[in-house]
Parts: structure tokens; C-alpha cells; sequence
């Protein structure tokens, strides 16, 4: 076998640490091995890069080990040298248990002759708006937990008014519970319902008879206060998202025509997977990166689990997201939804809408094309695909042909 590259070098990344080793075939045939370690200071990456421009390396491997990897892959980037991050789990399968110098020796060997393949790494912008991101969906969630321990403290003090309303941090919602903090009885709060709401006075009035104590009204103070500044916060964050869109204007614009997909979605969507589908070359495995495509578990022609393994979690948080989404609109996505649902369960189905709602990305970005509904009745489907089962059933059992009375 011959190898793909004369000079490379391999890299067993830690948090403190970082052990290199590079192999250089020499003119006769045999291969030098030198092998080195460095500290994960800026000084010691400084001098690990100056090393390999010195050493005139090809190709640099590591294993995405955690977040470690990055600091080491941008200052190779910053050098221009070639770098594969692969995943640890494909490396792993072709090593036993190694000391360090072993590991960055054998991840070298292997790059060598090009049996690695490296995962995707964004460009370096859509990696430092991931933070931006990843950030806002971690607020995301905390304001979600404010808002269930604001429907807690409520409960304690037998107010119910989370279970008439539709959204408890909705405008009538936070001004009847800012009256409740002022002392106000039912029926003047009663009066602050808007909309819909106001079909239920006999309903809220009772909701809001409760008891509140001095400490039920510090926590509702608190809470509110902290749920204006994480909004706030939140708000800043999409800002800088839907701004920094601005040179994937066009990506951002199809990826909206989708259902399930608002103009924070489709950047948080975007920013994960990039606008260049060439990078991955097919749905099937833009599906497998991000693990949202049925498990590959089978023997003697059996298959087993089709559990979904580890993958990209953010992906797959932002699109179970937008699939539940989705599926309440009038769409494919809900016909989709509505036929899986009787047989594999809302949990089940959602993973499945979302591995749809990723293929179909692939589609849009890569033809440059708005997404267009295919209409297409997949509760047909289901009964063209069972029918004859069914009806064999039934004829087993007694139930077919079906008996009609005069």
C-alpha cells in the first residue's frame, strides 16, 4: 500500500498537554519518527506550529477529543497546515489500548496512508457563531425553567392561573400576576384580560383566588426580574444572529420556506451545518453526521435495534425542535407525523420527522431552491402499503367478508 503523504504528523490532544509525533519517509524508503511533547499554552502551540512548518508536514491528525481539539486546529489553520480532526470512535476501532506516544504514533501511521477520513469542521466564522448559538439555546432553556418554577410558586399559593392560560408570560398573564404582587383581588384582575381570555372571566376569577404570602411574593418578584433579563438577553443574541446571516443571505432566505423553520431556527440550522452540502455529498450521510438516521444493526439478514446512535446534539435538539413545529401545520410534515404516530409513539415519530426535515435541507440547499410542498398523503401510503395484511387478518378471523343485513 502505498502512502498518501511523505511528511505527516499525529497528535494525541489532551487539556494540558498535547503529544506529536511525525513520521517523514526518507529517500531510501524508511520512515523517521520523531515524537514530542508540548504544553496547551498559547507559547506551547506557538512553538508546536513552528515545529511542523519547520518539519514541512502535509497533514496533521487528531482525535475530536471534547473541545480541546479546537485551540490546536485553529492555530494549525492560522499556519495553513492540513489538518484532519477525525472521530475518536473510528480511530478507536483500529487500536487496543495504547500509552500517549502510542496513540499520536499510530494516528499518524494511519494518516499516512490516508485511512482516516476527517470529520466536518465548519469555517471559522460559523465556528465562533456557534457560540452566539449555543449560548442562546442554553438561555433558552433557563427561561423555560423560570417559567415552570413561576407556574410552581403559583400552585403553592393555589393560584391556577397557569392552567387557564395558554402562556403564563403572556401580556395579560404577567399583568394579572403583577396585580396579585400588589395585593388586588380576583375581580379587579379579571378586568386585565385581552383576547380570547376574556371568554373565561368566570374561570380566571376562580384561578386567581389563592393565597399569596410575603415569600410567595419575594420569589414572583425575583422570578419576574430574572425572566425580563434573560429575554432581554435572548434578544441581544438573535440580533447578533440574524445580522451575522448577512453573507448567507440566500441559504437563510430557503432554509425559512421550510416548515417549522422561523428566521432563528434556520441561522441556528445554518451555523451547525453550514451552506456547502458538498462538504458531506449526500443527504444519507449529512443524516448519519448529524445521527438522526435509523440505526445500522443487523446479522445473518436479521436486523435488530434501529436506535439512533450519538451525533450532533445540537442539530438534533434544533430540528426535534422544529419538527414539533412542523407537525402542526398544514404540510407533508404533519401527513408524515399523523400516519407514524398510532404505530411508534410522539417521541418516536419526532425523531423521524426531524431525519425528514434534515433531508430536506440537504435538498434545498444543495438545488438553491425554495422548499415546495409535495402534498403528498402518507395515511394512503400507510393503508396501501398494510391493506393486504389487514385484510388477511380480517379474513383469519372471521370479520371479512363483512355481512350485510337486508
Amino acid at each position: 500500500m502505498q502512502p498518501l503523504y511523505r511528511r505527516v504528523a499525529g497528535l494525541d490532544v489532551h487539556r494540558m498537554k498535547h503529544v506529536a509525533t511525525v513520521l517523514i519517509e526518507q529517500a531510501d524508503g524508511s520512515v523517521a519518527k520523531e515524537t514530542r511533547e508540548y504544553g496547551a499554552f498559547k507559547r506551547d502551540l506557538a512553538e508546536l506550529v513552528a515545529w511542523f512548518v519547520a518539519e514541512r508536514i502535509e497533514c496533521a491528525v487528531m482525535e475530536s477529543t471534547g473541545v480541546y481539539w479546537k485551540s490546536v486546529y485553529a492555530a494549525l489553520e492560522a499556519a495553513r497546515i492540513p489538518a484532519l480532526v477525525v472521530n475518536a470512535r473510528h480511530a478507536r476501532t483500529c487500536r487496543g489500548a495504547r500509552p500517549d506516544v502510542a496513540d499520536s504514533e499510530w494516528l499518524a501511521s494511519l494518516g499516512r496512508f490516508g485511512l482516516l477520513r476527517g470529520s466536518f469542521i465548519a469555517p471559522k466564522d460559523l465556528r465562533e457563531l456557534r457560540l452566539v448559538s449555543r449560548y442562546r439555546t442554553k438561555l433558552t432553556a433557563t427561561l423555560a425553567a423560570e417559567k415552570n418554577r413561576l407556574h410552581k410558586v403559583l400552585d403553592d399559593a393555589g393560584i391556577k392561573l397557569g392552567g387557564v392560560v395558554a402562556d403564563i408570560n403572556g401580556a395579560s398573564a404577567r399583568a394579572m400576576i403583577a396585580g396579585l404582587m400588589a395585593g388586588r383581588g380576583p375581580e379587579e384582575l379579571v378586568a386585565l384580560a385581552q383576547g380570547r381570555l376574556c371568554s373565561k372571566r368566570e374561570v380566571l376569577r376562580a384561578s386567581l383566588d389563592g393565597s399569596l404570602s410575603a415569600r410567595h411574593r419575594l420569589i414572583l418578584t425575583r422570578i419576574g426580574a430574572h425572566l425580563a433579563v434573560l429575554e432581554a438577553e435572548i434578544a441581544v443574541l438573535d440580533a447578533e444572529l440574524l445580522t451575522a446571516m448577512q453573507p448567507y443571505e440566500w441559504a437563510h432566505r430557503l432554509l425559512q420556506t421550510i416548515p417549522g423553520l422561523d428566521a432563528i431556527a434556520a441561522a441556528q440550522v445554518l451555523i451547525e451545518i453550514g451552506d456547502d452540502m458538498t462538504r458531506f455529498g449526500s443527504a444519507q450521510r449529512l443524516s448519519s453526521w448529524a445521527a438522526l438516521c435509523p440505526g445500522n444493526d443487523e446479522s445473518a439478514g436479521k436486523r435488530r435495534s434501529g436506535k439512533t446512535r450519538k451525533g450532533s446534539q445540537m442539530v438534533r435538539t434544533l430540528l426535534v425542535e422544529a419538527a414539533n413545529s412542523a407537525r402542526r401545520t398544514k404540510s407533508a410534515f404533519r401527513a408524515k407525523y399523523e400516519a407514524l404516530v398510532i404505530r411508534r409513539g410522539h417521541k418516536r415519530t419526532i425523531v423521524a420527522l426531524a431525519h425528514k426535515l434534515l433531508r430536506t435541507i440537504f435538498v434545498v440547499l444543495s438545488r438553491r431552491e425554495p422548499y415546495r410542498d409535495p402534498g403528498i398523503d402518507y395515511e394512503a401510503l400507510t393503508v396501501a402499503k398494510n391493506a393486504p395484511r389487514w385484510i388477511k387478518a380480517l379474513k383469519k378471523f372471521g370479520y371479512w367478508p363483512v355481512a350485510t343485513t337486508a
